[in-house]
């Protein structure tokens, strides 16, 4: 059982990344695509996906199941620029914990990720419509920031619409544009 998971989880994370490595080429983001989920081979994040592994749906669901939370989880959001959950901090207003806006260069690499994801957990039966779906389930209990959640919700709306092509061109288009206004400063 516990080499089925390894190998399992194993193929699982080396299959995603290799998705997402060649979605991010596609969206012009190389560098994110390279650096994407390196931590999933860390040790706290590498031994409770082998445990927790089903195959189906990610291990970390059940390690909540489990013990109640996601050590492997707290690791990678921690780590992992292209989470929204990784984009938290105390706010001055507030005094609490609060959303804040992610840069656009960590949503281009979010929207690649869950794209790949829901392919990879999806299987045969993944279509464009799947990764805007789960988004929408889930946004109501989800603390994301609002411009951040918008602009994801765009993209992800833009490939159910018009498919993974035009999402691409898209995110090429605004990366160039990024990367001209960053020369423009210097």
């Amino acid at each position: 059982m516990l080499v089925h998971n390894f190998f399992g989880h194993l193929g699982t994370v080396c299959r995603h990344r290799h998705m997402v490595m060649v979605h991010c080429f596609k969206a012009g983001i190389i560098k994110r695509g390279l650096l994407h989920d390196l931590s999933k081979f860390s040790p706290t994040e590498f031994i409770p996906g082998v445990l927790y592994y089903q195959g189906s749906r990610s291990p970390n669901e059940k390690e909540r199941e489990v013990t109640g939370y996601s050590r492997a989880w707290m690791h990678h959001k921690g780590r992992n620029t292209h989470h929204f959950e990784y984009w938290t901090d105390y706010s001055t207003v507030t005094g609490t914990l609060d959303p804040v806006k992610m840069p656009d260069i960590y949503i281009f690499e979010m929207f690649c990720d869950r794209v790949a994801a829901s392919k990879i957990y999806n299987k045969d039966k993944y279509t464009d419509s799947c990764p805007l779906e789960y988004f929408l389930k889930a946004r109501p209990k989800r603390a994301i920031e609002k411009s951040t959640a918008d602009k994801l919700e765009f993209l992800l709306r833009l490939l159910a619409d018009k498919g993974e092509d035009a999402a691409f061109r898209y995110i090429r288009k605004r990366v160039r544009k990024l990367k001209n206004e960053k020369h423009k400063i210097t």
